[in-house]
């Protein structure tokens, strides 16, 4: 298993949107992301450039369907 990437919810949020998810809104520093296949929301919280912390990590994963491994590639520009 892959360990949790570390990650800013901005890099998050610039990786979900170059895998196919689309901004549906923002409320405050939350961003609400939808899968362009019509899936659930996805949010993610958007602080500067600190990291998320692991269990926020685990629930955008979680949001997204989206695995460790798949996570870390896009983040990593692969």
């Amino acid at each position: 298993m892959t360990r949790l990437p570390r990650a800013s919810g901005r890099n998050v949020l610039r990786a979900l949107l170059h895998a196919d998810f689309e901004l549906s809104h923002i409320r405050g520093s939350h961003h609400y992301l939808r899968s362009s296949s019509g899936g659930g929301l996805v949010v993610v919280p958007v602080h500067g450039n600190r990291d998320l912390p692991d269990g926020t990590m685990r629930s955008v994963l979680r949001q997204s369907g989206l695995t460790t491994e798949q996570l870390a590639d896009l983040l990593h520009g692969r």
